[in-house]
């Protein structure tokens, strides 16, 4: 965006900004509490300006909704006091978790991306739940949030030039023989690895905010054995049929 254009948005919030405090000084409004929201919005509209107009500034959403959130949160406490401010901080993150969201969406390359915006989200409905759930069951839904990020980052198709890994992943880097641009996407199976993890916590907190564990401790040992022996053969039988198709056989 041009100095131009950032110097109106800032030139009319800043006369906004001053015509409220003018009303609020005169007793004519109480609009006092309306200015920080005010220049917050202003901030982050000019950042969503500049992610809207070029595609190589994806970087732009981020702030931007960060500056959204935080009007948010500032006109819910100030506007709506008492039980409705206990959910503004779920706008800040909740307006997070959209800006790397759109991040995704204007360049799926930048699949790094949904993992903030998976954690933001998850965030959100934690700090949205009511405060007679502490402990056991905000634990159960934090991980359980988290594992369902991962379990959809599984999912998002990834072009072999985009995905963790070997150093053909950066730029000006010569990628493996035979390795072209034009390759089909595939999707990451290393998330499946974490979503697993954080599955199986979310469900031992899951159940222990039930009381169905406090007879049965011995089970969560147990459980994460299993969940250990499961990945360990998942990782010799994937590695041995790699071998097989090397050898040919």
């Amino acid at each position: 965006m041009s100095s131009a254009k950032t110097s109106i948005i800032a030139g009319i919030a800043l006369m906004a900004a001053g015509v409220l405090l003018l009303l609020d000084l005169l007793g004519i409004l109480d609009s006092a509490a309306l200015v920080w929201p005010l220049i917050f919005a202003a901030a982050g509209t000019a950042f969503l300006t500049v992610f809207f107009r070029s595609r190589a500034d994806w970087w732009a959403a981020i702030p931007g909704s960060v500056f959204l959130g935080l009007a948010a949160v500032i006109l819910i406490t100030q506007l709506w006091p008492g039980p409705a401010a206990y959910g503004a901080g779920a706008a800040l993150f909740l307006f997070m978790g959209a800006g790397f969201g759109a991040v995704y969406v204007r360049e799926p390359a930048n699949w790094w991306a949904l993992i903030p915006c998976g954690v933001m989200l998850t965030l959100s409905l934690v700090v949205a739940l009511p405060p007679a759930w502490e402990g056991m069951p905000v634990a159960a839904v934090l991980f359980l949030g988290l594992a369902a990020t991962f379990g959809a980052l599984s999912l998002v198709p990834v072009r072999p030039e985009h995905s963790p890994g070997p150093p053909a992943a950066f730029p000006g880097q010569q990628g493996q023989p035979g390795q072209t641009a034009a390759a089909e996407p595939s999707r990451m199976k290393w998330p499946l690895i974490p979503a697993a993890v954080l599955a199986v916590l979310g469900l031992i907190f899951a159940l222990q905010s039930t009381a169905l564990l406090t007879a049965s401790e011995f089970f969560v040992p147990v459980l994460l054995v299993l969940a250990g022996v499961a990945l360990l053969i998942y990782a010799f039988r994937h590695r041995a049929g790699g071998n097989h198709k090397v050898h040919g056989v």
